[in-house]
């Protein structure tokens, strides 16, 4: 499974007005230009946003009723500018029956097919 969006401005200041994050990082584009990165950047839980999305269409496809049991090994590993194309991919790696519960390797890649973030995600299945 497969979810793709490109990250914009709207979706940044949206996010840091949402949870308060409003550090240089996301929303100083003066500052930013003297940094290292050069220009602004996305949260990082926003990119575990995404990740949610993704898991939500792969629980689409399975069916049944199924929650997040939680994210593991979240690593950001790359930045994600503004104007960035994000595409998560979401692929069921281990099956835990006797739990009723799947574990999935989550990667997020940028158009230029560099890794930005990785994560496991546990999905709980609540019904028989």
């Amino acid at each position: 499974m497969s979810f793709a969006k490109t990250v914009s401005e709207s979706d940044v200041y949206l996010f840091a007005g949402l949870t308060g994050d409003l550090a240089d990082l996301h929303v100083n584009a003066d500052a930013m230009s003297k940094s290292s990165y050069g220009q602004r950047i996305a949260h990082g839980v926003l990119t575990v946003g995404l990740m949610s999305t993704a898991s939500t269409r792969m629980i689409d496809l399975v069916g049944g009723r199924v929650v997040s049991y939680g994210y593991d090994r979240i690593r950001f590993v790359g930045p994600v500018f503004l104007g960035d194309t994000v595409t998560i991919a979401y692929t069921i790696a281990e099956r835990l029956d006797e739990k009723r519960q799947t574990v999935a390797k989550v990667e997020a890649t940028n158009q230029r097919g560099e890794m930005v973030a990785v994560a496991h995600h546990i999905l709980q299945f609540l019904d028989h």
